[in-house]
C-alpha cells in the first residue's frame, strides 16, 4: 500500500485520483489551489470524489480545512 499527496489544481485531475484508489492508494489532496480558483468547481469535483470513494467501497473524510483523504476499500477513517 502507497500513500500519495497533491493538490488539486483542477477537476480534470480527478481521473488521477480515481487511478490511485483503484491501484491501492490512500490519497490526501490540498484543496486550497482549487477553492481558490473556482468554489463551485470545488464543490463538484467533491461530490465526484465522493462518489469514487463510495463506489469503489472506500472512505473520504475532510482532514482540517485543507486537505481531503481518500483511502481505499481496505482502508477505513476513524471518526472519532
Amino acid at each position: 500500500m502507497m500513500l500519495k499527496a497533491y493538490p488539486l489544481r483542477s477537476a480534470t485531475e480527478i481521473e488521477k485520483v480515481r487511478e490511485d484508489i483503484e491501484n491501492n492508494t490512500i490519497v490526501i489532496l490540498r484543496i486550497t489551489p482549487l477553492a481558490q480558483k473556482n468554489i463551485e468547481e470545488l464543490r463538484d469535483a467533491v461530490s465526484k470524489l465522493y462518489e469514487i470513494a463510495t463506489a469503489n467501497g472506500g472512505d473520504i473524510a475532510r482532514l482540517g480545512e485543507d486537505r481531503i483523504i481518500i483511502t481505499p476499500p481496505s482502508v477505513s477513517i476513524w471518526r472519532g
